[in-house]
């Protein structure tokens, strides 16, 4: 028998490939979607946002080649429930739906001081503050009623930008159950100042004219007039510093639950950033805000603002 007989015979492409030369695995498909919506909620999607059941994953899928053809370098999750936000955002329009996916990433990219080791362990003193929460009860309509109080920020104790972490923290949270994904990242139904000072309705009748006419149609300023305010939002569903019949407010619950989603957030916010992503254009924060930003006592008079958001 010939040398070459005694040893072990191997395929010409294995033996060309060492071990670090081999192709990578392909990526895990992106985990199915399932409908938690109510046959009432799948009619309204069906009515309002022209979402089609029997077209949901058929859209679904035309998005994520689009991003995948048009954004190779775009570092963004895929799977069903997560690009179903931007198609519902957008009424199915897919082009609109990846600029707003584009756009999204761009503001995340582009203002660190807010994204960067976003997660509720880091906003504590904000939590604490009882700046923000979520009251327990929805409105006759199913929208959950976010309410900011400005007056418990102290400037001194952690810049604006705090604030603004907090509230995107509690808008993704919100919008984690799918009865609130009529918008991305959160669509906002009204907003209700209570307790306003005169110098902000000053300054609101000047910037009114340069909004939207249906942006600006879903602000109302109370003043003091509880009465005013439970004409759009029964008493039932507020706290009794409202005037409402809920007791008292309690900012406990909902930043347990926050806290609870700790890993939920350190997953979508806390992994590495690709250095640059080509298709990502720049996106700036709201002009203004930084986090050398000072409080101006014309902000923090005012008491209380009540978003009714789904």
């Amino acid at each position: 028998m010939s040398e070459e007989s005694d040893s072990p015979r191997t395929s010409p492409s294995a033996a060309s490939l060492s071990e670090n030369e081999l192709p990578p695995p392909p990526p895990p498909e992106p985990p199915g979607y399932v409908c938690s919506l109510t046959e009432e909620l799948v009619t309204k999607a069906r009515e309002e946002l022209q979402e089609k059941p029997e077209w949901r994953l058929r859209d679904v899928q035309a998005l994520r080649d689009m991003v995948r053809k048009e954004c190779p370098n775009l570092s963004t999750s895929l799977d069903d429930a997560f690009l179903l936000r931007f198609l519902r955002a957008r009424k199915f329009d897919y082009d609109r739906a990846l600029q707003l996916l584009v756009n999204y990433h761009s503001c995340r990219r582009s203002w660190p001081e807010v994204f960067n080791n976003l997660k509720p362990s880091a906003v504590k003193d904000v939590l604490a503050s009882g700046f923000l929460t979520v009251l327990p009860h929805t409105d006759p309509r199913g929208c959950h009623i976010l309410c900011i109080r400005p007056d418990r920020w102290i400037p001194s104790n952690y810049p604006i930008t705090e604030n603004i972490r907090a509230i995107y923290l509690t808008l993704e949270k919100l919008i984690q159950s799918e009865e609130t994904q009529d918008g991305f990242p959160i669509r906002i139904k009204a907003v209700h100042v209570v307790n306003e000072p005169r110098i902000f309705k000053g300054i609101f009748a000047i910037i009114k004219p340069f909004l939207k006419e249906k942006i600006a149609n879903r602000f109302f300023l109370h003043g003091s007039d509880l009465n005013s305010l439970h004409t759009n939002l029964p008493r039932s569903i507020l706290p009794k510093e409202y005037g409402g019949t809920a007791g008292e407010l309690d900012t406990t619950a909902w930043n347990a639950v926050l806290l609870a989603s700790e890993e939920d957030f350190v997953r979508e916010f806390c992994q590495p950033v690709p250095v640059c992503d080509s298709i990502l254009g720049q996106a700036l924060p709201p002009e203004g805000l930084s986090s050398d930003a000072q409080c101006d006592d014309s902000l923090r008079a005012v008491k209380s603002q009540l978003y009714s958001c789904y």
